[in-house]
């Protein structure tokens, strides 16, 4: 699916909006985080149905141009969490490098075997893992002087959209994609785009997309997005912004 035209994957996405659309009763909403996976999935979702709210998690660390941009999008809801970053960081730790090495290194320094395991690159039996090979390098983390904990992602961008989601009973269209992180290839391999029978519910209709898709998404119809990511250019190795590649919240620290 990954290789297919962008035609037809926004003939799949859209098929795949409409059906979690209608499990639930219209009762949904957009994940928008103001970036440009969310802002192409805020638009797909509003060409079918235009009255879908949109979420904005406001943690107080992103792009000026990035809430300039949420700013000039309607009906989205802005919520904040309950710490700041700096807090967060003191009492959890740091999510170094993603979060699921900081999740490792985490249950590592708590000396939980099998993230001892993945550091060393073996299987629980203590053969060589091809999959665990790529986490040895950051082996050198366990015996950092600071804290290091995943936990700020649960805390400030899960913990209001899961309170929001309970006060609204709105169930959630996310813009991750599976070529993002292994994490995100393994949960989408198992559920596809629309986990309705997850703990917590949740559709990723472009999760077979690629970065390359939505640059060429934003190009082709002419949708506008935020200023940090400066242009869209056409390079030797496909299309890239001029600006920022990527503008995730940590990118913003």
């Amino acid at each position: 699916m990954q290789s297919l035209p962008l035609k037809i994957k926004i003939l799949k996405t859209q098929q795949r909006i409409r059906e979690w659309y209608e499990h639930w009763d219209g009762q949904v909403y957009v994940s928008f985080s103001g970036g440009n996976d969310s802002t192409v999935l805020l638009k797909l979702v509003r060409e079918l149905y235009p009255d879908v709210p949109a979420v904005f998690i406001d943690t107080g660390m992103e792009y000026p141009e990035i809430r300039a941009h949420v700013k000039s999008i309607d009906n989205v809801v802005w919520l904040k969490p309950k710490m700041v970053f700096t807090d967060v960081i003191k009492k959890y730790g740091y999510p170094v490098i993603g979060k699921d090495v900081a999740t490792m290194l985490m249950y590592a320094k708590k000396g939980r075997q099998w993230a001892i395991d993945r550091l060393n690159g073996v299987n629980s039996d203590g053969s060589k893992s091809v999959f665990k090979q790529r986490f040895m390098k950051y082996k050198y983390a366990i015996d950092s002087p600071f804290l290091i904990s995943s936990s700020c992602c649960g805390i400030m961008k899960k913990g209001p959209a899961k309170k929001y989601e309970r006060e609204s009973g709105n169930k959630a269209f996310i813009g991750t994609m599976a070529g993002e992180s292994a994490m995100r290839r393994t949960s989408y391999l198992i559920t596809g785009c629309n986990a309705f029978d997850a703990k917590r519910p949740k559709s990723t209709p472009m999760g077979f997309w690629g970065k390359q898709d939505v640059l060429e998404y934003l190009l082709k119809f002419n949708t506008p997005y935020a200023k940090v990511y400066g242009d869209i250019v056409q390079t030797s190795k496909g299309l890239a912004t001029t600006g920022e590649s990527g503008t995730g919240w940590k990118a913003a620290v």
